[in-house]
């Protein structure tokens, strides 16, 4: 079934005029925290302040915790919306997580935080492109990049997970970098393949290069743990219902299978 919250944004982004888009998505993001305060499993926590001028901003976060969770949880970082002139990865996250809110399905021993919208300031001001995917998290200057570089030292993440948008007219990229070998993050299979969301076609790719001085990886250094970073790239040129509907099957199809494989390695 749609999502309530989802359509309600959608519909939205695309009658209103670019300079009421920031009012109907706080109104809508608003309307998702009065509904996870009904939640078990799902908790509304935005983490902040960002202070501009007299005002002072947050970075929309939810955080689900799994029944049973611990110490010992998977914890990964879900990252969207870091160019506001593009907020189909912001509505899909979302939509995801109003699901876990409605559904809470994806079982015990996860500590998941989504972040639908990473350029709050960008929307504020209705300001151009400020680059933040490529930002290094080890010297932040972006006071958004700032806060996410203090939560991901507090909570020492397994992972980061990033939605954006491709410019592939057919297929979902999913990539995967990492400061360690690939094998030491991942089994030997992909962790999503087409066969696992059909029918949405997606190339699984991993990422060699050792240029980590961009985003979260940048710090890995400094980490207690070694982190990944996993790109889910979905076509832009797609509706939004159909960006959202691929998102969600590919985002939870990995939740579940890599805190399975955790599981396994953590019996080995």
């Amino acid at each position: 079934m749609k999502s309530s919250l989802y359509s309600a944004v959608a519909r939205a982004l695309d009658s209103l005029a670019p300079t009421s888009i920031p009012a109907a998505f706080s109104e809508q993001l608003s309307k998702l925290y009065q509904l996870v305060q009904r939640s078990r499993y799902v908790f509304g926590s935005p983490l902040g302040p960002i202070v501009l001028d007299t005002n002072r901003l947050y970075l929309p976060r939810f955080v689900y915790f799994g029944p049973h969770a611990s110490e010992a949880a998977l914890r990964l970082s879900f990252l969207a919306g870091f160019d506001h002139r593009d907020l189909r990865s912001t509505l899909a996250l979302l939509r995801f997580v109003e699901g876990l809110a409605l559904e809470p399905d994806l079982g015990q021993g996860l500590n998941l935080s989504f972040f639908p919208l990473v350029d709050v300031l960008g929307l504020s001001r209705g300001e151009s492109a400020r680059s933040l995917a490529t930002h290094n998290w080890s010297r932040p200057t972006a006071p958004e990049i700032i806060s996410l570089e203090k939560d991901a030292r507090g909570r020492s993440y397994h992972g980061f997970v990033r939605l954006e948008s491709g410019t592939s007219e057919e297929i979902v990229v999913v990539r995967l970098r990492s400061t360690v070998p690939s094998e030491n993050v991942a089994p030997a299979l992909e962790l999503i393949s087409s066969v696992d969301v059909e029918p949405f076609a997606v190339r699984w790719e991993t990422d060699t290069s050792s240029d980590l001085n961009t985003g979260p990886l940048s710090m890995a250094d400094d980490l207690v743990l070694q982190p990944f970073e996993l790109t889910v790239r979905i076509p832009a040129a797609w509706s939004l219902d159909l960006y959202a509907e691929a998102a969600a099957s590919i985002l939870k199809r990995f939740i579940l299978r890599y805190r399975g494989f955790i599981s396994y390695a953590q019996h080995l």
